[in-house]
């Protein structure tokens, strides 16, 4: 057994019977930072004062919302993560990555908005702004929590196609009622 395995084993070790996961070594409570942005984010629409706020929201690694937070087992988690096997944290950080991208993106549609101050328009580009980052989110829980990313990604893609076969089938549904 090798030095990387011999200590993804020890640290499986030390966590049990915490909330960090034992066989991926992560920590749903990372997902807490996001979730309060979210929360923010669904305020908007009802109290528009609350996207300073959402504008004072800065993004945080793992380890820095760890260093950062009261949770119990804060420095077990950073060093679980930093110990965690690749076919997990290799795509966790990837889904954090898009997760903090689409965060930038949403935040500049939403930006873009605001000026015309139509509660409809903010409250649509919010709440799907929150929508997107919480499929993302749930991906992200997903990973820590052990399941399989690769299958859910696969569906989530397979749903993708659906919707756009269905569009493609209802243009051409159009087309034919225009002739």
């Amino acid at each position: 057994m090798g030095h990387t395995a011999t200590h993804t084993k020890t640290y499986r070790k030390l966590v049990e019977g915490t909330t960090i996961n034992t066989t991926t070594l992560l920590s749903t409570d990372y997902l807490n930072h996001f979730n309060e942005l979210v929360m923010l984010l669904e305020m908007v629409p009802d109290m528009p004062d609350m996207m300073m706020e959402v504008r004072e929201w800065l993004p945080k690694t793992y380890q820095e919302h760890f260093h950062d937070s009261a949770f119990t087992h804060k420095d077990l988690a950073v060093m679980a993560y930093e110990h965690a096997p690749p076919e997990f944290r290799q795509p966790f950080d990837s889904t954090v990555k898009s997760i903090n991208l689409k965060i930038i993106e949403g935040l500049k549609s939403i930006e873009e908005v605001l000026p015309a101050n139509d509660p409809e328009q903010i409250r649509a580009v919010t709440l799907g702004v929150s929508s997107e980052l919480q499929v993302l989110m749930d991906r992200a829980s997903g990973i820590i929590n052990g399941v399989d990313h690769q299958a859910n990604i696969a569906s989530e893609d397979l749903v993708h196609e659906a919707d756009a076969e269905e569009n493609v089938m209802n243009q051409s549904a159009i087309d034919d009622l225009f002739g």
